[in-house]
């Protein structure tokens, strides 16, 4: 049986990996407490996540409901040394996902002279990635765009909230699809499954240079509750929308899965991993597959207390994030 797992507390304060069914049924998972745990048990016996749990009997059905409405459900991925965690992604993965990227970019570009618009950096991506970006199998693609977000200190789970720095311009959701991988003890990477993310942005900072997607991207990032073993479906319908004071503000639409992007995901995979600093043993990645859909590219302004919303089948439960505005601070530099 192919199974889900989520990472919870007790309501004494005790961690446990559950995995749930297509039921919803949740049960302990008793051969380790945290998913990372799992993941080397499943390496190390040659075994899949489902196989490596269920290699002892599960244990005793938990409330999972109770759990997220109580705030005890963590985000479903964690390491203990929260540096070892590294949130990276990729953008202009999406058929249809340069239309507001271009937007922003064009209005901070001078229009030239001339009767044809010149392409923008985010076309051109856009582009290479729609004609080179799922190549014949066992070939290598065009390298797709490809930012850092932070480590594990970043990544917030359930019900907690999406934190905009004091100094941001823009706190802006991005509903995307992660994956979450392990770094063997030989450096191989192991995928461990998939789980539905906001990608959260600054939208107004990258709109006003492009050399600024770095800075825009420094952000917390949030997943849903559940991780999804197997393979992800090539067609996911999900619907992002933002609620504000109990009634939905903005909502929309989005597509993904590989049957709605350029790239494909063992492209977007290779071009990550390709690098040696990424396969450094023990170590987790989650990395963000792009967004099709943003509420910033139809003129909506979040506000501090709006809460993001995003659902998609296959995924059992929506990612569920509240805005908040960090405190102000100054940063100085000591000299020694």
């Amino acid at each position: 049986m192919v199974l889900r797992f989520a990472q919870l507390k007790t309501p004494e304060g005790d961690r446990r990996l559950v995995a749930i069914d297509n039921s919803r049924r949740a049960r302990r998972v008793e051969v380790a407490d945290t998913l990372y745990e799992l993941a080397q048990v499943a390496i190390r016996v040659d075994a899949t996540l489902s196989e490596a749990a269920q290699a002892r009997p599960l244990g005793e059905t938990l409330d999972f409901d109770a759990a997220l409405a109580e705030g005890r459900v963590l985000a479903p991925i964690d390491h203990p040394d929260p540096a070892h965690l590294l949130l990276t992604g990729t953008g202009l993965t999406h058929l249809g996902s340069a239309e507001s990227r271009d937007q922003m970019h064009k209005a901070a570009i001078a229009h030239q002279a001339g009767t044809e618009e010149p392409l923008t950096d985010s076309r051109r991506m856009f582009l290479m990635g729609v004609a080179g970006g799922k190549p014949p199998a066992g070939e290598i693609g065009v390298q797709p765009e490809w930012f850092y977000k932070g480590d594990g200190s970043q990544l917030v789970g359930p019900g907690q909230p999406l934190i905009s720095p004091s100094f941001a311009e823009d706190g802006g959701e991005e509903p995307e699809i992660a994956g979450v991988y392990i770094v063997g003890p030989d450096g191989t990477p192991y995928r461990l499954g998939y789980c539905l993310a906001n990608e959260f942005s600054d939208h107004v900072v990258e709109r006003g240079n492009y050399l600024w997607l770095a800075h825009s991207k420094l952000r917390n990032a949030a997943l849903g509750p559940e991780l999804l073993t197997g393979r992800l479906p090539e067609e996911i319908h999900g619907a992002s929308r933002i609620i504000r004071n109990g009634k939905v503000a903005w909502e929309q639409p989005f597509l993904s899965g590989e049957g709605n992007m350029s790239h494909a995901l063992a492209n977007l995979e290779h071009h990550h991993f390709k690098y040696d600093l990424f396969r450094r043993p023990g170590d987790l990645h989650v990395h963000f597959f792009g967004a099709a859909t943003l509420s910033f590219a139809s003129g909506f302004q979040t506000q501090e207390g709006d809460v993001f919303e995003i659902e998609a089948p296959p995924f059992h439960y929506p990612a569920r994030n509240r805005l908040a505005r960090g405190a102000s601070t100054v940063t100085t530099v000591k000299s020694l």
